[in-house]
């Protein structure tokens, strides 16, 4: 059930009427059974002072192309009500002219556009004013006998209106049905969501959560009579089994729906998302429509409903399903594009957005993990609706064509175009070994700043999440996660994999860059000194190459993989004998790779640094001596020793490399492979020749 969160003591904080509108939107956002993500408006109507210290009324509405959740006072826009009053006595007005009207309204111009559903608000008598995509109260709306239902919940206190898309029509429509029904406390807005209003912020809040509680109350008691989504038609497979599975197809997935713009992949089994893929209803429920208009764009009309009866013996005919499905999806969403587009419309990728997998759970799609999570997000919130609308009756969406006309709407349009531009690594997934070290970190800050999402594998574990957290607090959520990886253990790495694949799809880009060094003249190099060099920089190379190669071929959809080598892959140095010979075997191997992988778009580099002391545990271990003693200098003196030795007379840092990793895995390197990359600022005995 909902809940009120309001809290007086936080309330009375808020010293004027836009920031006790930012505190009730807020509490309205943070339940998404209450408002969809990105979804509904508030507003409130105060007296302000102009530039020219008038007494002036003014409306602040939600901007569009925000969440009420997370929304601050710089969100909102505020409009002369002065200026739009008038608009009432208005037939009709286009949307173009209704923004370009609003604009003219607006006290600042540095404020956002004005939401979708302005005149909604202004039009409405009350000071504050809400309009919501509550769970229970969409059941409602989207039920064929929803209005029937209402007046047996609420009597004469609603207003029910009919579905037409938001804008100046609709808005009128419920004003107008509010001034005729002076008893009105909510409009209904049919296969749509809730209005409320009150005389002050916490007022319009508790009604709100009054009515969604009526409307929760009486579907719960509908509830009880009968079996959700029909009853379970299937098991759910365990735990351990759907993610087994889900890491497995993944990859497949990614490839398929990956065709136009790659695309991240995230995984859910919540329960309430089992429930449904397991119902005996559910395929053919999920194909009616969706469940609010605000969903279009993130979810599309309908998801991809696997025919697959769970089985773990059967996880390669699963494979074929998914991407034959995903084929035949793609084809239908260009019929259902070509049936209904405008002049000057342009198709959005066909792929699903939403994939749901009996005994498994859903697949999500989008550009970002973020953006995956919001389609997940969504239809968590479709399948409550669903539950509810068909508790009380049969469940109904908008119409084919009042669909589209939402999904292309250019005013829903706009709310993508304020998304930040993509870059050169948006939409890739980049794994790295040595993730929390030097090398590995800087790679991780350069890749994730242009777009990337990483994965940082490293032994010590602590070091790569706390990596990964610096970079999620920075670049926001999901750009990061951290695994335990010990390169020499087969098993690790392809849990490694399984969970990049669980997290985010697949892979895009590998960066081979775990390491370790040591020091010993030839003939005191012991058996377990050249194996432990043997064992990390080249078995394990060989290995975490090998598994991201399986994985790409699966996806088909290339990929990069970049080795940080060594000066020492091509210079025969004095006491390192067992890291030189395994450092060129790197070089080689990365070679011999970018070979067999030229056929299917995998591309092999390798890095040669040198020195590279900054953020280095290798630099930090007993290797600093070994190296010192070495050149007979002091440890403290091998920086300076190392940049003399340049001909360029510098030091090389991480962020040196990273630079490098980074050319190597874009598009600029694009039509390279089994090529070697110097950045040491030129050590003679170690130019390439």
């Amino acid at each position: 059930m909902v809940q009120s969160l309001w809290n007086s003591s936080q309330a009375s904080e808020q010293k004027n009427t836009l920031e006790q509108l930012v505190y009730r939107s807020n509490l309205i956002g943070t339940d998404r059974s209450v408002c969809n993500w990105g979804g509904g408006n508030t507003s409130a109507k105060t007296t302000i002072q102009d530039f020219r210290g008038r007494e002036v009324e003014v409306m602040y509405v939600k901007g569009s192309g925000s969440d009420l959740a997370t929304m601050k006072a710089h969100n909102f826009t505020g409009l002369r009500m002065e200026d739009i009053r008038p608009l009432f006595e208005r037939e009709d007005m286009s949307d173009e002219d209704m923004v370009a009207y609003l604009a003219n309204c607006m006290i600042d111009a540095k404020h956002p556009r004005a939401s979708i559903e302005t005149l909604l608000h202004a039009f409405l008598p009350f000071r504050h004013v809400d309009h919501t995509h509550p769970d229970a109260i969409i059941s409602l709306c989207c039920a064929h006998n929803g209005k029937e239902i209402a007046k047996e919940i609420f009597g004469d206190r609603f207003v029910w209106v009919p579905y037409i898309r938001p804008g100046f029509k609709l808005s009128k429509m419920i004003a107008q049905g509010v001034l005729d029904h002076p008893k009105a406390e909510l409009v209904l807005m049919e296969k749509h969501g809730l209005v409320t209003w009150g005389g002050t912020s916490e007022a319009a809040y508790a009604k709100t959560i009054e009515i969604i509680q009526e409307a929760e109350s009486y579907i719960k008691a509908r509830q009880e009579e009968k079996q959700s989504f029909g009853g379970a038609k299937y098991k759910a497979l365990t735990h351990e089994e759907r993610r087994s599975i889900a890491s497995s197809v993944m990859p497949s997935v990614r490839g398929a729906v990956s065709d136009e713009k790659k695309m991240i992949l995230t995984f859910d089994d919540a329960e309430d998302v089992l429930e449904f893929v397991n119902g005996q209803d559910s395929a053919v429920l999920s194909q009616i429509g969706a469940a609010c208009p605000d969903h279009l764009v993130h979810t599309k009309v309908v998801p991809f409903f696997v025919d697959w009866t769970p089985d773990v013996e059967d996880v390669e005919g699963l494979k074929i399903k998914l991407v034959e499905g995903i084929a035949a999806y793609k084809e239908q969403y260009q019929a259902y594009f070509e049936r209904n587009r405008h002049e000057g419309d342009v198709m959005f990728e066909a792929a699903p957005r939403v994939i749901l997998i009996p005994g498994i759970g859903m697949i999500n799609t989008g550009k970002s993990w973020s953006n995956a999570q919001v389609s997940g997000a969504l239809y968590h919130r479709a399948i409550a609706v669903m539950r509810g609308a068909t508790a009380l009756g049969q469940f109904v969406s908008l119409s084919e064509n009042e669909s589209y006309n939402v999904e292309y709407w250019p005013l829903e349009l706009y709310k993508l175009s304020l998304a930040p531009a993509e870059a050169e690594f948006s939409r890739k997934i980049a794994l790295i070994t040595g993730g929390a070290g030097g090398i590995g970190s800087a790679t991780a800050r350069r890749l994730v700043d242009e777009g990337a999402h990483v994965v940082l594998a490293d032994l010590n574990l602590e070091g790569a999440q706390k990596v990964a957290a610096e970079l999620n607090d920075h670049y926001g959520e999901g750009r990061a996660i951290a695994v335990k990886m010990d390169v020499t253990q087969e098993d690790q790495i392809q849990a490694a994999y399984a969970e990049t694949a669980l997290t985010y799809g697949g892979v895009d880009i590998i960066v081979n860059n775990a390491g370790l060094a040591t020091s010993s003249p030839f003939d005191e190099t012991s058996l377990k000194e050249w194996n432990l060099n043997i064992n990390v920089l080249g078995t394990g190379y060989f290995l975490v190459a090998r598994e991201a190669f399986k994985l790409m071929k699966e996806q088909t959809l290339g990929g990069s993989m970049v080795f940080v080598g060594s000066k020492n892959s091509v210079y025969a140095g004095k006491n390192v004998t067992a890291y030189s010979s395994v450092k060129a075997l790197e070089a080689h191997l990365a070679r011999c790779i970018a070979a067999e992988g030229g056929e299917y778009g995998i591309r092999v580099n390798t890095i040669l640094p040198d020195a590279i002391l900054q953020g280095s545990a290798i630099w930090n271990s007993n290797w600093r001596n070994e190296r010192a003693a070495a050149y007979g200098i002091e440890p403290d003196q091998l920086e300076e020793h190392y940049r003399k030795r340049t001909t360029l007379l510098v030091n090389i840092y991480p962020q040196d490399i990273a630079e490098g990793i980074a050319f190597f895995a874009s598009s600029k390197a694009e039509k390279t492979t089994g090529c070697m990359l110097t950045i040491d600022g030129g050590v003679p005995a170690a130019f390439t020749r």
